[in-house]
């Protein structure tokens, strides 16, 4: 198919909640630790509902997580 064309802010935003852990997203939001890694990398595309759980975790918007196409606003 290509290049994955969804891209977020995981990594920044963990950063910016008090450094949180890529171990700590991922207990929070019910996946693996592997899973937080391949989605900061951009090898892995989220469904839907995981997608929103993250949001959540940061108590965001899904847009402010997450983007489509090459337009990263944060």
């Amino acid at each position: 198919m290509g290049k994955n064309l969804v891209g977020n802010h995981i990594r920044t935003l963990r950063f910016n909640q008090g450094e949180m852990t890529q171990q700590q997203l991922a207990d929070k939001a019910g996946v693996t630790r592997q899973t937080i890694v391949a989605l900061e990398k951009g090898n892995y595309s989220p469904s839907l509902e995981l997608a929103f759980r993250i949001a959540q975790v940061f108590d965001l918007p899904l847009e402010a997580v997450f983007y489509y196409g090459d337009n990263p606003k944060l």
